[in-house]
């Protein structure tokens, strides 16, 4: 088994942080095999730091990411770990967080394993922010991009920060995501360095000529400072600066890629594949033929947005902020009810007997737009229930419309009509909240015209260890 045929794997999710160990397959150069993986609840949600984010801001304890981080690494075979040739990292896209050059962590050398813990850093706000009304990003200056700016986008949350937070930002001179913090911290990078799938996650950056918008940001007052250098995904950007859980110092590190595209990398063999990923959020993610360019001008109410890929293309994406976080609202609000009544239920349990419920309940005439987060192209939309009767008043009846009302939801955003102009055949379903939930598989072959499949719950760490391994294959083949 040779060293460099082996790779790890991380995702920093938003509900968890996974890890998987690849190893090629000998002889198939797309060919690889699982040797091990490993799960952990993130469990890092905080208040926010700002005051003024008030109910509608989504932070996260980025010590707790990067405890979880610890702990997935921790149950995954030391055997393995030593023999590790490369690390690919992917994670939830479009937060940020800020930290200080030179002090972002500390490396600490007296537990068995040597580990490095967050210290001059803020908190990581999220994607799922919503400090941005809809009246705050209309006074943004507009993007040169094909991509408009929506809440919880790096660029737009720095905006924000910069009128209501000034202070907050002062305390920092470097920005990025959780998982380019995370390269940024094993590699001991004086700068952040971000790949383009990140950095057009963010907002105010053009994927054609692959930069920011340094001018129209510095003539708003934005602290361009603050923005990471830009790397092609798939680069390796730096190599670890300390052993880590026995992978071997020196180790290289690849520029840290979007948890989007990571699964969809695992998941599509062919280019005629549409991944579905359904876990906090859903997306619905579609190769474009080579060459495709997306119009310069951003559309806020497109449903559809073209994010970066690999090699130049990119992929037509429906993304929902409905997903799985959905779910567990319903199963909070159920946990809630019941404690009202005098009534304590672990919300696992609830989880477990709804679905159990949706199952025996094979169809429904309720309707649920499940829209509770609105979406970014209908900011001010909200959840609805409709064709209320008697009949349909049961936890099965509710959780069968609630999982069909996910699904129905993504198709109003990317008809499936649409999937086959495109030329799609075939479907592969992936991420957490489809691979533990049979109604929701249910929904989604019924919904869908193709055949349907389904991944792991691990393929955006698969798919960030496998873009290194096949680059390190193909790059000793050539040699």
């Amino acid at each position: 088994m040779e060293a460099h045929t082996i790779t790890l794997g991380i995702d920093l999710g938003t509900t968890s942080v996974k890890a998987a160990v690849l190893e090629a397959t000998p002889g198939d150069p797309s060919g690889f095999v699982v040797l091990a993986s490993s799960s952990r609840a993130a469990l890092a949600e905080a208040a926010a730091e700002s005051v003024a984010a008030g109910t509608q801001g989504r932070e996260q304890d980025v010590s707790r990411i990067i405890q979880a981080l610890h702990e997935c690494l921790a149950a995954l075979p030391r055997q393995h770990l030593r023999k590790v040739g490369a690390i690919g990292v992917s994670g939830q896209m479009h937060g940020v967080m800020f930290w200080k050059t030179g002090q972002g962590c500390k490396w600490t050398e007296e537990k068995a394993t040597p580990v490095f813990e967050p210290r001059t850093v803020s908190q990581l706000v999220t994607w799922q922010d919503g400090r941005c009304s809809s009246g705050f990003l209309a006074s943004l200056p507009q993007p040169e991009s094909h991509l408009s700016v929506a809440t919880g986008f790096g660029c737009s949350t720095i905006f924000w920060l910069l009128k209501n937070s000034p202070e907050l930002l002062k305390a920092y001179d470097v920005a990025g995501t959780i998982q380019d913090y995370v390269v940024a911290m094993l590699c001991g990078l004086p700068r952040p360095l971000m790949s383009d799938q990140n950095a057009a996650s963010w907002g105010y950056f053009n994927t054609r000529n692959q930069s920011w918008n340094l001018e129209i940001l510095k003539a708003s007052g934005f602290p361009v400072h603050l923005l990471p250098d830009i790397m092609e995904p798939g680069s390796v950007a730096g190599r670890t600066s300390h052993m880590w859980f026995e992978i071997p110092k020196g180790t290289e590190v690849g520029v840290a890629l979007g948890d989007l595209q990571a699964s969809v990398y695992s998941c599509m063999v062919q280019r005629t594949d549409a991944v579905l990923n359904i876990s906090t959020s859903v997306q619905l993610a579609v190769s474009m033929p080579s060459g495709f360019q997306p119009v310069q001008t951003p559309d806020p109410s497109a449903p559809v947005a073209y994010f970066p890929y690999f090699n130049k293309t990119y992929l037509g994406v429906a993304a929902s902020l409905n997903g799985g976080n959905v779910l567990a609202t319903f199963v909070h609000m159920l946990g809630q009810w019941m404690a009202d009544l005098g009534l304590e239920v672990e919300e696992s349990t609830v989880y477990s007997r709804m679905i159990q419920a949706a199952t025996q309940q094979e169809d429904t005439c309720l309707t649920i737009t499940p829209t509770v987060l609105g979406e970014r192209h209908l900011p001010d939309q909200l959840a609805s229930v409709t064709r209320i009767s008697s009949s349909d008043l049961s936890l099965g009846h509710v959780t069968r419309a609630l999982c069909r009302g996910i699904v129905q939801n993504l198709q109003s955003m990317l008809p499936f009509q649409q999937l086959k102009e495109w030329g799609v055949e075939r479907v592969t379903g992936s991420g957490s909240a489809l691979s533990r939930n049979e109604v929701l598989k249910q929904e989604v072959q019924r919904a869908f015209p193709f055949p349907v499949s389904f991944g792991q719950d691990v393929d955006a760490a698969v798919g960030a260890a496998l873009v290194l391994l096949r680059r390190n294959l193909k790059q000793k083949k050539e040699a």
